[in-house]
């Protein structure tokens, strides 16, 4: 059986892999989302496994980033590869952790993840802006658990 659980309809997961394809339009970053209902592992901890699992480190700069969702423990957690996290300040990801909080809380999933998206390729686009060469090295589906 599945570990996970829709809290997207079709139509809201088509939503989110639009906002991939929009933030990523702007830059070279590539971002995931993977979401399940729960983990036995710290959240950190999984977001890491997964993002080993779903080979977010396979991109030239290293600049991927994953947002991992566990519906039923109720947290979610953002990654990125080592190149970001060379390259920015601590609290980088700190305005897309509150993006997309704020919509969670009101249960708002797809609305959260979608301002989540956007608001990370900006970010991203600062650092790691598109180039003419660019391709997509990442899926931009949704991966559950």
């Amino acid at each position: 059986m599945s570990n996970s659980i829709s809290i997207l309809s079709k139509e809201e997961e088509l939503e989110v892999v639009a906002a991939i394809k929009t933030a990523e339009a702007n830059t070279s970053g590539e971002i995931r989302v993977h979401i399940e209902k729960s983990t036995t592992l710290k959240h950190y901890d999984r977001a890491l496994e997964l993002f080993e699992q779903l080979e977010m480190f396979k991109t030239e700069q290293r600049n991927g980033v994953l947002i991992y969702v566990a519906t039923e423990d109720r947290q979610f957690v953002i990654c990125g590869d080592q190149g970001i996290d060379a390259v920015v300040s601590d609290d980088f990801w700190d305005t897309t952790r509150d993006e997309i909080a704020t919509h969670f809380k009101q249960g708002h999933f797809k609305e959260g993840l979608v301002a989540g998206i956007l608001h990370a390729g900006h970010q991203l686009k600062q650092f790691f802006p598109w180039q003419k060469d660019d391709t997509n090295e990442l899926s931009n589906e949704l991966s559950k658990g």
